[in-house]
């Protein structure tokens, strides 16, 4: 754990929960899903959270992923955990991922109640001084943040970023230009290099990406190249790999966790497909067009060298 009150940039990797045929958490696949992402140079992990099947987890599978993520990064980037929900349970696991020695934690909203404003603030504040853990507050489904909130959590010092899975071009306009760089900003929205074009210009400068899981070095090569100004690249990227993965991934609902674990199956990357209900796993059609997709991705995109791992 540091105690560096910045939240990380570039590209964010999001590991999955491998489960077993027997609906056990599979501790071995996890470990080499968060040493693959080391390997492919992403910034930072986050444990345990939406694309891990957050809601599902037991507390003794939360502290083994934690346990897990620390182990394998062993300090080389930061490790990030999720927690969210009921309050209670939420504080429960923020001093969980602090005493497992994470470095933060995304807040996730709470489930299924819509508070009012200074509500929110109090809960997303509570959470981030129940330890000194950074703290990184999401947007997304039931919460949307207003500038009083904000400015609440401004004076947090653990809340180092908000990260955005509403895609409200406005707000996100109103708030990144209020607070400039009092916060990191982080693109959450599902598929998030779907709309990352958009969110560079505002000041956002990392995002949650789920392709890293199976095709990273495209990622990669997207991200750089929007950086580099490079728009013949970025639309050729969309063209033949963001969008077409997109328009499967809009199929079905849960899809944005199943079709990560599909994904990388079909790459070579034995994670399963088991899911937690009410998740499903990814329809034979929609696996069928997902490994023609990768198939043209990987050809028209190879991996042309490998990334040097974090040391």
């Amino acid at each position: 754990m540091n105690q560096n009150r910045q939240a990380p940039t570039g590209i964010l990797g999001f590991p999955i929960a491998p489960f077993t045929k027997n609906n056990q958490l599979d501790e071995q696949a996890l470990a080499q899903n968060v040493q693959d992402l080391l390997d492919d140079g992403l910034e930072a992990i986050f444990v345990a959270c939406a694309a891990a099947e957050y809601p599902s987890l037991s507390k003794s599978e939360y502290e083994a992923m934690v346990e897990i993520a620390v182990s394998v990064t062993g300090g080389k980037v930061p490790v990030y955990t999720g927690v969210g929900g009921n309050i209670q349970t939420s504080l429960e696991l923020a001093q969980i991922s602090a005493d497992k020695g994470a470095d933060g934690y995304l807040i996730l909203p709470p489930y299924l109640v819509t508070g009012e404003q200074e509500g929110q603030a109090a809960y997303f504040k509570a959470i981030s001084e129940s330890t000194d853990l950074n703290a990184i507050v999401y947007q997304r489904d039931n919460v949307s943040f207003s500038i009083s909130t904000l400015e609440t959590l401004a004076e947090v010092p653990q809340v180092v970023g908000v990260k955005d899975g509403l895609g409200n071009m406005e707000l996100n306009t109103l708030l990144t230009q209020t607070f400039g760089d009092r916060f990191g900003w982080l693109n959450g929205m599902p598929l998030a290099e779907v709309t990352m074009p958009a969110y560079i210009p505002l000041g956002f400068d990392s995002y949650s990406s789920a392709i890293s899981n199976y095709i990273p070095h495209i990622s990669r090569k997207f991200y750089t190249s929007l950086q580099n100004g490079d728009q013949e690249t970025v639309r050729d990227i969309f063209k033949h790999v963001i969008l077409p993965i997109h328009n499967i991934r809009c199929q079905r609902k849960g899809y944005a966790v199943s079709l990560i674990k599909a994904g990388m199956e079909i790459v070579g990357k034995p994670v399963g497909e088991h899911v937690r209900l009410p998740v499903l796993p990814v329809e034979k059609e929609h696996y069928a067009q997902m490994e023609s997709i990768l198939k043209n991705a990987l050809d028209r995109f190879p991996k042309e060298t490998a990334v040097q791992p974090i040391q």
